[in-house]
């Protein structure tokens, strides 16, 4: 490995998203939001779903506080909010027939626009407007469903991952993980190079190799980027023997605001694991997490090892943050202390506020 390799700049995906009329989702009620961070949010997209769990059935799910469905019908994946307008039963409880949404409490069947194409108890009356479903924007991007709850010119940014359709590496997607944890909490964590030796020192690390060497951060035109090099490892314990002496881990983390990061690393002989984590934010102060990952090397392996050697450093993390006091990600630079190796945090935080959020 060289270290003087240049690190690749990060882009972030424009997708034209033709779609059917879309109806806008407003502050919902009980929300766990500051006045303001709710609306700036609301117009960020974020993924909801893997598409191997979308099958036959409606799948509920919540999103800034607004209950979603995510289903499929023979014209492909959709999300729509989980409410019917007659009565204001989830649409999760109902079943698809063909291309059409079915409601469980009286039949009423919805096109995938939204419209309401059928009221069984007056099957001559047509459905006006009052009757259609709130339907969602849908993209697909790296095994997962993407949607927003105010696209105002349908365009989806998502963070660009290339190394997903890369032939020369494997995309693996893992099972998603629900933590009690704000988003901003989760990604702060995924980004913190000084945790490693205390709460993966099980997994990876070693308590007695705990100084962490300066690094370099600077911002991006998409939000923060920073380069790590050390000697911490980042094979699995059991399997630390394979590394070269002397040999230097890379680390690169590239920050996508609001609550998505990368993490490339740099094996030894060439070889490249890229990780996407994405935080999505089911209210304030719950967060699922979605960790779609690629590989240059091992293609061949078990990916349940991998799934298990992911599942055991998350629930490290996750012990951490749904312990945390305050629960939302203070935005203040003195509102918490700092020292030298929390400059990826500093920046972070820094680049929410720039977004408009309060906390």
């Amino acid at each position: 490995m060289t270290l003087a390799t240049p690190i690749a700049e990060a882009r972030v995906d424009r997708i034209d998203v033709t779609a059917p009329r879309h109806l806008r989702i407003t502050r919902p009620r009980g929300c766990t939001y500051p006045d303001g961070d709710w609306e700036v949010l609301a117009r960020r997209w974020f993924a909801v779903a893997r598409v191997q769990d979308i099958g036959d059935k409606p799948v509920g799910t919540r999103l800034l506080d607004v209950k979603l469905v995510v289903y499929r019908t023979e014209q492909g994946l959709h999300v729509a909010r989980d409410l019917c307008p007659h009565r204001g039963v989830p649409l999760s409880m109902g079943w698809v027939e063909g291309n059409e949404l079915v409601c469980a409490y009286h039949g009423l069947r919805f096109a995938t626009d939204g419209r309401c194409t059928r009221i069984p108890a007056q099957p001559n009356v047509v459905p006006g407007d009052r009757f259609r479903a709130t339907v969602l924007p849908v993209v697909e991007r790296y095994g997962l469903v993407w949607t927003c709850l105010d696209s105002e010119d349908g365009i989806a940014v998502i963070p660009d991952f290339p190394e997903w359709t890369d032939p020369a590496f494997q995309p693996i997607l893992c099972p998603p993980v629900s933590m009690n944890a704000a988003p901003g909490r989760q990604v702060e964590g995924f980004i913190d190079v000084a945790h490693f030796a205390w709460v993966h020192h099980e997994a990876f690390a070693d308590r007695d190799n705990s100084v962490v060497p300066l690094y370099k951060t600077r911002k991006t035109d998409y939000g923060v980027q920073s380069e790590y090099i050390s000697n911490v490892s980042n094979f699995p314990k059991g399997l630390q023997h394979l590394e070269p002496e002397g040999f230097m881990w890379r680390r690169v983390f590239d920050i996508h605001p609001p609550f998505t990061a990368f993490l490339r690393v740099d094996f030894p002989d060439d070889g490249v694991l890229r990780i996407m984590n994405i935080a999505t934010p089911v209210s304030a102060h719950e967060c699922t997490l979605y960790v779609p990952l690629v590989r240059n090397f091992d293609k061949t392996g078990s990916l349940d090892d991998v799934y298990a050697f992911n599942a055991q450093i998350f629930a490290e993390d996750q012990a951490i943050v749904e312990a945390q006091s305050p629960e939302d990600l203070p935005l203040g630079v003195d509102d918490e202390a700092h020292f030298a190796a929390d400059r990826s945090s500093v920046a972070y935080r820094k680049a929410l506020k720039e977004l408009g959020l309060t906390g």
